[in-house]
């Protein structure tokens, strides 16, 4: 069945591809090849949506934004983390250019457009095809705003080379678009109960409605309205049939367990490895390594890179929680003889297959536990500290280190739950955005709490490539650059 989804997955990607995107804002989102080819009945329409999960699966498995300006990494035996990591950026360094996030957007636009006065056979499948694209249209926007803040904001289709050439909206209306794209899905799905943890369903649009509705209390000053908002979906999310799993390691080895609620599909052969690429060593840089039998490595430098191992500020998020599980599902610190030497990162250990060791766990983009600590970050901005050590419990004792008992007032409370986060949610692709949402809620000071960023005043939101102001001059630079 999974292959049969990544097939149709594919071939609608491959189709609509023929239409290059250019130019954003110049951006040229559809083209009246794709036009002419799709759309012609109503089983044109899943493959369609099908598809524009292949460039949401691109996004999830990007580091880049979600990861590596946090303090979670340093580099391994390799070197691969970019200038975002450094947090050395500018117009020309390490600067965005947001084409294929418009791409995207632009084939939301266009189904939406073509389906509306379709006739179908049956209902339901339409309204969930609706329901699906409004998710995805919701969540690269949701992406954009965690990146560049202020957002161009595109909804009409494109079919033809005449291209607006739009200004920034500002973030809390872009936001605006968001909630209502998830409130119009929501009230679309004709059921509550999963079709595939692969594609979105009302229990992942509550899950990233949450997420949207804290970013917008706590970054764009939506106040409690918004955090009441990340209460009752992260309350959806829950009745949906979702259970935190015992085994922890389980959470990210086992596909479409009960704790995910949505995730990007890896299999070997299916596509190129994940991200965890570039954290699995390779037998020839561990080699002698007296604990060599409980490392996750590859055999070659084909399938490992060797290049990122947790950092000692995240692993001291660890320290004296000697009963945590998640501790050996984390990192494992190499010993050579008496010398520690690398501290590899195993939350995502790959498959070893006969020939070797490859990086394709899926990608999760919401599980439970994330939707616990949102929750819990909800109820301490409505000054709900009990409710808010409640839901953070829930993850500790999973975890195996007991109740909180530290300070119940709202800023120990709130510090409990970003360190939780750190320990829960390491290299999940999180931690990035969560610095920006703690920082801006007055939790933590992103310039002193992230070590790369100690000295310097880069802004928390990236610049835009200057190729992407020279095409449209209607775009203004992202403050601070």
């Amino acid at each position: 069945m999974i292959r049969k989804y990544i097939t149709a997955a594919l071939l609608s990607i491959a189709i609509i591809s023929l239409a290059s995107c250019d130019k954003l804002l110049e951006v040229e989102p559809e083209s009246q090849i794709t036009d002419q080819v799709y759309f012609q009945s109503e089983g044109d329409f899943a493959p369609y949506v099908t598809g524009i999960y292949v460039p949401m699966r691109t996004f999830a498995n990007n580091l880049v934004f979600g990861t590596e300006r946090s303090e979670e990494l340093i580099n391994a035996f390799n070197s691969r983390l970019t200038t975002a990591w450094s947090q050395i950026l500018s117009p020309t360094v390490g600067a965005v250019n947001y084409s294929n996030f418009y791409s995207a957007i632009g084939h939301c636009n266009l189904l939406l457009e073509k389906i509306k006065p379709f006739q179908f056979s049956n209902e339901a499948a339409k309204n969930r095809i609706m329901a699906e694209a409004y998710c995805q249209r919701a969540y690269f926007y949701f992406y954009l705003l965690r990146v560049i803040g202020d957002t161009p904001l595109m909804l009409q289709a494109i079919t033809d080379e005449n291209v607006p050439l739009l200004p920034r909206a500002k973030a809390a209306d872009v936001m605006k678009q968001v909630i209502s794209d998830l409130n119009t899905a929501i009230s679309l799905f004709p059921e509550k109960t999963y079709v595939s943890k692969y594609r979105f369903s009302y229990a992942s649009a509550h899950a990233l409605k949450a997420e949207a509705s804290l970013w917008s209390a706590k970054v764009l000053d939506g106040g409690a309205a918004a955090f009441n908002d990340a209460v009752s979906s992260a309350t959806e999310v829950e009745a949906s049939g979702v259970q935190l799993l015992s085994n922890f390691r389980e959470v990210n080895t086992v596909r479409t367990n009960n704790e995910v609620i949505l995730s990007a599909y890896f299999q070997r052969d299916e596509t190129n490895a994940n991200y965890a690429l570039n954290a699995l060593p390779f037998l020839s840089v561990v080699t002698g390594a007296a604990n060599l039998d409980s490392i996750p490595y590859a055999a070659t430098s084909t399938n490992g890179l060797g290049s990122y191992q947790i950092s000692t500020k995240s692993r001291a998020l660890f320290s004296g929680l000697t009963t945590d599980k998640r501790v050996p599902n984390t990192f494992i610190i190499e010993r050579q003889g008496t010398t520690q030497k690398y501290a590899w990162i195993t939350r995502l250990p790959g498959n070893k297959y006969v020939d070797d060791r490859i990086s394709d766990n899926d990608v999760i983009i919401f599980r439970l536990a994330d939707v616990f600590l949102i929750k819990a970050e909800a109820y301490a901005g409505l000054n709900n500290t009990g409710q808010a050590i409640e839901y953070l419990n829930k993850v500790r004792l999973r975890a195996g280190i007991g109740v909180y008992t530290g300070d119940t007032g709202k800023p120990g409370v709130e510090r409990a739950i970003f360190d939780e986060r750190g320990r829960e949610l390491f290299f999940e692709n999180k931690r990035w955005y969560d610095i920006v949402r703690f920082h801006k809620g007055g939790t933590i000071d992103a310039y002193t709490y992230v070590p790369n960023l100690a000295g310097k005043t880069t802004p928390l939101f990236w610049p835009l490539a200057t190729a992407v102001l020279a095409a449209n001059t209607s775009l203004d630079q992202t403050d601070g650059y």
